[in-house]
């Protein structure tokens, strides 16, 4: 599904990913682990296309180094950033069906896509009409990983979905994501997240980030004994 091959990114002069070689396998989830500074928001940013790097990006067997960020999406990746990045005067249903009509979906298509959404994430019907300036924080996120199924029929990546979650907001949006792997088999995650017990139980493997280095790692806390 996907896979990275010696993948370097700096921001500036400072060299932020380095040799980062793993592959993600169709269908799997996967947290990504790592402190903040870690390097798991560039890592990201440079699968999307974002950053200048080096190295080689496979997408379902084929390079995708020389393909225009904008173009990415069209593969069917979606992304939502740490930042929800929602247009205030635009209403949540305006906001998730954005990246839609950037690719140009007919209506079928993009009915069919927003009532995916809906499914994973039926309390945004009832928010549908209202200004995206006027939903919490928790809320917000909400609207970020509907706004990432418009396009993620392959790939979705999560970048700190739970930060800043009250307890049971938290638990909502697990909640929606399982919701989303039972529904679609085929769909492969990408979570990033500082905190590994928010994912414990729900991730199929785990890859730890420490100063722009990816290797194999676990959920447990450090000390805990099998």
């Amino acid at each position: 599904m996907l896979e990275l091959r010696n993948v370097n990114a700096s921001i500036g002069i400072i060299p932020i990913l380095r040799d980062l070689t793993f592959r993600i396998g169709a269908a799997e989830t996967v947290a990504l682990i790592g402190r903040n500074g870690a390097g798991k928001t560039t890592l990201l940013r440079t699968i999307m296309g974002f950053t200048t790097a080096s190295g080689e990006i496979l997408f379902e067997g084929q390079p995708i180094n020389a393909l225009h960020p904008p173009k990415r999406p069209g593969l069917g990746i979606g992304y939502a950033p740490e930042d929800r990045r929602l247009f205030a005067a635009f209403t949540i249903e305006e906001n998730i069906l954005l990246p839609a009509q950037a690719a140009r979906l007919d209506k079928a298509e993009t009915t069919r896509r927003l009532d995916r959404a809906y499914t994973v994430l039926p309390e945004l019907r009832d928010l549908a009409q209202r200004p995206g300036g006027t939903v919490s924080g928790g809320q917000g996120k909400m609207v970020a990983l509907a706004r990432a199924l418009m396009l993620g029929t392959r790939l979705i990546m999560l970048d700190e979905p739970f930060q800043g979650l009250a307890p049971a907001l938290a638990q909502r949006y697990a909640e929606a994501l399982r919701t989303l792997r039972d529904t679609d088999r085929s769909i492969t995650l990408i979570i990033t997240e500082s905190n590994p017990s928010l994912l414990r139980g729900f991730a199929d493997r785990t890859l730890v980030i420490e100063r722009g280095e990816v290797a194999e790692g676990s959920l447990e806390p450090e000390g805990t004994k099998a």
